[in-house]
């Protein structure tokens, strides 16, 4: 089920949605239908006000209940905007998705993309219960060169890479175009780490084949006398690069591979792409704070529509657990 009309999602909405993302673009929409995360189809829930369009990529979980249109892999779901008057074009949205649906579940939403959302749901007569609901580690690097960056680092890092890549073990190689036996590399890596089964590897490769299609593909291979022991999938884009995988050998855990990866592919997006910041996607990972100088929450939105007898019994559900919750 779709949207009015084929325009989905465009790279010009993306841009003016803030700063770009892989996961604001169709083609990342069309990988998550193509591969079975559509639930029971489609739709693309528009919105406008004036010269100003909102989209909002949904998929059908079942009949009346509407959700983000993501997966574990998406960093951010959010709606996209061509043109200034974006609440309005967003609570037409919402207003618009009231005929259609009795609730809609939005995760993972940013924290500077929530009020907004939160704000033209409740305009548009939603009840909205908004919680936060995961983490997001990020760097912003201000303007810091690598070598700046680098300084400011916890003291045990920075020992633990000049230490390991004095010694010369591990032999690093960086791609910025997808090579199929780097990626098997990966898979076998990944197979053999501590990381739970891969949850869709035909969607990931094909994303990553597109990525390097765009040029905005990086991955990074550490290997041991010849063998892979680490692997990390990265990519860059308007300023952000954003990491999307990472796994290591545990066995490889001795001459820590996967810190010295993540130290050259660091010190490649900041000195040879000029990133500005780098984005270490969800997740609330130990080890991301020694990379990363920012933190913020994640939040998942759910809106009940008043006017569908269907949402009155989770709506106060939902609402009775917060309350609950309070009075402890």
């Amino acid at each position: 089920m779709q949207g009015n009309g084929e325009d989905h999602a465009n790279d010009d909405a993306a841009n003016t949605a803030g700063f770009a993302s892989p996961f604001d673009r169709p083609e990342w929409f069309g990988l998550l239908a193509a591969h079975g995360f559509a639930g029971e189809g489609r739709f693309d829930a528009r919105g406008t006000a004036g010269k100003t369009s909102a989209l909002l990529p949904l998929r059908i979980d079942r009949p009346g209940h509407f959700a983000a249109l993501a997966n574990w892999y998406s960093f951010a779901i959010r709606p996209l905007y061509t043109g200034a008057d974006r609440a309005a074009a967003l609570t037409d949205l919402f207003r618009k998705l009231r005929t259609k649906a009795a609730r809609l579940s939005l995760y993972p939403v940013r924290d500077e993309e929530q009020p907004a959302i939160a704000a033209a749901l409740r305009a548009a007569g939603w009840w909205v219960k908004a919680v936060p609901a995961g983490d997001r580690h990020w760097l912003d690097l201000g303007g810091s060169t690598f070598d700046t960056w680098w300084e400011g680092r916890p003291g045990a890092l920075k020992n633990t890479v000049r230490r390991k890549a004095k010694k010369g073990i591990v032999e690093i190689a960086l791609f910025t175009r997808f090579d199929a036996e780097a990626w098997a590399a990966y898979e076998q890596i990944y197979a053999a780490s501590w990381k739970p089964e891969e949850g869709d590897p035909a969607l990931l490769r094909a994303f990553a084949e597109s990525e390097s299609e765009r040029g905005t593909f990086r991955m990074g291979l550490a290997r041991i006398a010849g063998a892979p022991v680490a692997a990390q999938f990265w990519t860059v884009e308007d300023g952000t690069a954003f990491i999307h995988k990472l796994a290591h050998v545990e066995d490889s855990l001795k001459a820590s591979p996967g810190t010295l990866l993540s130290a050259a592919l660091f010190r490649h997006v900041i000195e040879v792409d000029h990133v500005a910041r780098v984005d270490f996607g969800t997740g609330n990972d130990a080890y991301k704070r020694d990379w990363m100088n920012r933190h913020d929450p994640l939040w998942r939105i759910e809106a009940f529509n008043p006017s569908r007898i269907a949402a009155w019994g989770p709506a106060f559900k939902a609402f009775a657990r917060s309350l609950l919750r309070k009075d402890r």
